[in-house]
């Protein structure tokens, strides 16, 4: 059973840093595309950033220069360096990774439970 666990949200100060971690644990044969998403009450769940796991990342346009996303493909785990953190990011953080169970099926998409970060003085 693939799980992935999100850690690291919190309360922090507009301005302030937090950084996110997710690990996925389970029966894997691979981990490809990793990403996080962030729903704000109210709203949509929407794309932050992504790393192919060759490296290449993407960010959302509103995040760009403030987020950094990585990950340590031996201890599968993806993380997401928050700064310069704005009210308007505070929403839940969800973890997605697209992982393969088996070399004999297709990979699949997975969540985490999702980890709350809110900006706020």
């Amino acid at each position: 059973q693939v799980q992935l666990v999100e850690s690291g949200g919190g309360l922090v100060q507009p301005g302030g840093s937090l950084r996110l971690s997710c690990i996925v644990s389970g029966g894997i044969a691979n981990i490809y595309t990793m990403g996080w998403y962030r729903q704000a009450p109210g709203k949509q769940r929407d794309l932050v950033a992504t790393i192919t796991s060759g490296g290449d990342t993407n960010y959302a346009d509103s995040v760009k220069g403030r987020f950094t996303i990585s990950r340590d493909n031996p201890k599968k785990t993806v993380y997401l360096q928050m700064n310069s953190l704005k009210p308007e990011d505070t929403a839940v953080y969800y973890c997605n990774g697209n992982i393969r169970t088996s070399i004999l099926t297709k990979s699949q998409s997975y969540w985490g439970q999702g980890t709350q970060v809110t900006v706020s003085s």
